[in-house]
């Protein structure tokens, strides 16, 4: 299996809700996002990609117009604006696009990240 990833960075603010007060996460506060979205081919096409990375930039479009300094409860329409849930809606969106799509990784900080993979 071929498996290629690409990265795209975003930064935005976000409440999560339904948590204790004095839970950090429950107060306004942000993050430099990063979103890895990985796909898998078990060939690769007539030019030797599993898909050309220059195919995702629609991705890229997303995240810069609808993501990028944006309050995400705002953009998603919720207050479980997770690390886990933003994985989940990129794939979704993702995977639409391109059938090799294999997951999306969400990483808020240097050291937490976020995976959906079905």
């Amino acid at each position: 299996m071929f498996r290629i990833t690409k990265q795209f960075a975003f930064s935005a603010s976000h409440v999560l809700g339904g948590l204790e007060a004095d839970h950090p996460c429950a107060r306004l506060h942000g993050h430099n996002y990063i979103v890895e979205v990985e796909l898998a081919a078990a060939s690769l096409d007539g030019r030797g990609f599993v898909r050309d990375y220059r195919e995702l930039s629609p991705l890229k479009r997303l995240i810069d117009d609808e993501f990028d300094h944006r309050h995400l409860n705002d953009v998603l329409g919720h207050d479980h604006v997770t690390a886990e849930n933003l994985a989940k809606f990129f794939y979704d969106w993702a995977k639409g696009r391109w059938p090799e799509v294999s997951a999306i990784r969400v990483s808020e900080t240097p050291k937490t990240w976020a995976e959906y993979r079905p």
